[in-house]
């Protein structure tokens, strides 16, 4: 990570089209981290203004619990601009960008941003954004469009569209090694990768997902979109440290500190060999989960004051 550069918790980002009440009046009870406001594929064209009236009362209802709030932004630029002038208010924690053509795109958009905060009168940098990686140009700029701007606090590979683009099936072996190398810039550039390793279009088999979104986290995904509330629950947990992991991980910080007392830089747990790399990823592990934890104090101190 960037020295300096803090990052939300989002294991779990529901999209709701925004110009659906319903589904905009019980976002803030579905316990997402993170709600993302559709403005790009879910409005059809002749209601893309409507839409983005919307943007500003939706916020304020679906953040209700807790959560942090995403809108989704459209391509081409003449769309961006307007959607931009509805989203950015103090209710809008970021903007998913989606179809990211290149680095200079972004650096455009971050200046965009910056005048609207300023014309808000909000602190400068406060609007994050998720980049989508959608075309193949794009991924193979993903470095650079990854620095492009400390507003980036994530990564993600669209899979649908970046499938089309390059010819391929929208399924975990076409989009493997594309998805593994997005982890690696996101790493790099010290932002979260997001996503999952499979697609998400079949929400028959709770089972199947769960385990997919196990495997995501493993290979090293922080946090995902979901496209139903059924899937939310399912990804906080997945998402999340479980108890062997975290009991494990205490041990080694342990361990690490007696071994310290006495001089040593590795020591041995259940006859396993431990040195400073398995000493670092338990440390993260535990600052990982020390700030879901307080995520979850936040989110459930906000449902209260909801009632």
């Amino acid at each position: 990570m960037r020295p300096g550069r803090e990052l939300p918790v989002w294991r779990s980002m529901l999209y709701v089209p925004v110009n659906v009440d319903r589904f905009v009046d019980r976002a803030h009870t579905r316990g997402a981290d993170c709600i993302q406001l559709d403005l790009e594929d879910s409005i059809p064209q002749a209601e893309k203004e409507k839409a983005r009236s919307l943007v500003r009362s939706a916020a304020a209802k679906v953040r209700r619990g807790g959560a942090d709030v995403l809108v989704r932004i459209n391509r081409p630029l003449s769309l961006a601009v307007r959607d931009l002038e509805a989203s950015v208010c103090s209710e809008v924690d970021g903007l998913a960008i989606a179809k990211v053509d290149g680095p200079s795109h972004v650096r455009l958009l971050d200046e965009m941003v910056t005048d609207l905060e300023r014309e808000a009168g909000l602190d400068a940098g406060r609007t994050r954004f998720v980049l989508m990686i959608e075309t193949p140009q794009a991924y193979l700029d993903m470095r650079a469009i990854a620095q492009a701007s400390p507003r980036v606090a994530g990564m993600t590979i669209g899979d649908e569209d970046f499938a089309l683009e390059c010819g391929m099936q929208a399924d975990g072996e076409a989009l493997l090694q594309a998805k593994q190398q997005m982890i690696v810039t996101a790493r790099a550039a010290g932002v979260m990768p997001l996503g999952f390793i499979d697609s998400i279009a079949d929400l028959s088999d709770a089972e199947a997902f769960r385990a997919m979104a196990r495997r995501s986290r493993r290979l090293g995904f922080d946090g995902a979109s979901c496209v139903h509330p059924a899937q939310v629950q399912i990804v906080n947990e997945e998402y999340t440290p479980d108890v062997d992991a975290l009991t494990f991980a205490r041990r080694v910080v342990e361990g690490h500190r007696e071994a310290g007392m006495i001089g040593r830089g590795a020591f041995r747990i259940d006859g396993k060999m431990i040195d400073l790399p398995v000493v670092a990823r338990a440390q993260r592990l535990l600052a990982r989960f020390e700030a879901i934890q307080e995520r979850e104090r936040r989110t459930r101190a906000a449902m209260t004051a909801v009632g």
